[in-house]
């Protein structure tokens, strides 16, 4: 009988690549997880990995257990949502996964909600770059994410995730309140094309925010003085209200700066994607879906329960599938 904490180290040996990698994603000794796979080949009584220089590979026979191993996890995970249904209380942990703008401007009203509602529910939030969190969601590490998509550059798509699009977040330029000493080049800003002589502050390398800031910048005939770059999109709203900078903000971060920004529309009303994802073998269980109905709730987002707001490509206009 094959051992299913086995089975799945040797899947999470093929989702990360390194024995290193599964050590750390599990909280297991490096020499620890090599002993468990060790084990695994001699009760198989197969070769399961073969050493190409410094990296392992998983053989044939070793691929079709972790296809296995991926139908006996979604299995019991269905199972276990089954048997959570059944109950009179919603309880258990929500391991959440969300980006900075939804940390700040979602979560605090959500997690009052549900506190409120389900005070046997447990949520646990870690502030995760979209791309890894959709990845970690398909690997079981997180239950539910919430993540964004820019026009043109899309984030993967699992093919074990049910994405739901939470809103459609308008991109506007933002720029210091007018009037203020010093100020006079940022206010004689009243398009994208005026701000091509003025310093910016973006994400960096790497973001799909600052993927999609170059690209409309260059568009617009121009490459920005890129002078600041950093994740923390306060600290952008702090140097463009102190006349330091200039930046593109989604709404969900501007909205609460009216007094101290203006902002200038970009040309074609640009928005990006905010969406929820979460594997399809946990749809049914109760304390997820509560976590993403109340998320779906809040005001200015869609209705979780309609399956019209079922995320399409048309949603993300380039769709890149991974498949697991």
């Amino acid at each position: 009988m094959l051992e299913l904490r086995r089975l799945r180290l040797l899947r999470e040996l093929n989702i990360r690549g390194t024995i290193a990698e599964v050590a750390d994603a599990l909280s297991y000794s490096p020499s620890s997880v090599s002993q468990q796979l060790s084990q695994l080949e001699s009760e198989t009584g197969v070769e399961l990995l073969r050493r190409t220089g410094r990296t392992l590979k998983l053989t044939p026979q070793a691929q079709i257990l972790v296809a296995h191993t991926e139908e006996l996890l979604d299995s019991m995970e269905r199972a276990e949502a089954d048997l959570a249904a059944t109950m009179s209380t919603v309880s258990g942990t929500v391991r959440l996964a969300v980006f900075q703008t939804a940390m700040l401007a979602l979560m605090p009203p959500v997690l009052r909600e549900l506190r409120e509602e389900y005070p046997a529910l447990r949520v646990e939030m870690s502030q995760q770059e979209p791309a890894d969190a959709l990845n970690e969601t398909s690997s079981r590490t997180f239950d539910l994410v919430v993540a964004e998509q820019y026009s043109g550059h899309s984030a993967p798509h699992y093919g074990n995730l049910d994405r739901r699009v939470l809103t459609h977040d308008p991109i506007r330029l933002a720029l210091p309140a007018r009037g203020a000493e010093g100020n006079a080049g940022f206010d004689r800003v009243r398009n994208l094309e005026h701000a091509k002589s003025l310093p910016w502050v973006a994400e960096p390398e790497g973001a799909a925010s600052r993927h999609w800031a170059l690209q409309a910048c260059r568009l617009a005939g121009f490459e920005p003085d890129l002078r600041y770059e950093t994740a923390d999109l306060q600290a952008h709203v702090q140097l463009v209200a102190s006349g330091n900078a200039v930046a593109m903000l989604p709404e969900l971060v501007l909205r609460d700066h009216r007094d101290s920004l203006r902002t200038v529309d970009l040309p074609g009303a640009p928005k990006r994607t905010i969406f929820t994802a979460m594997r399809h073998s946990s749809l049914q269980s109760p304390a997820i879906r509560a976590v993403r109905k109340s998320l779906h709730a809040q005001p200015g987002m869609s209705d979780a329960s309609n399956l019209a707001i079922l995320a399409t490509p048309a949603d993300f206009d380039t769709v890149e599938y991974v498949t697991k």
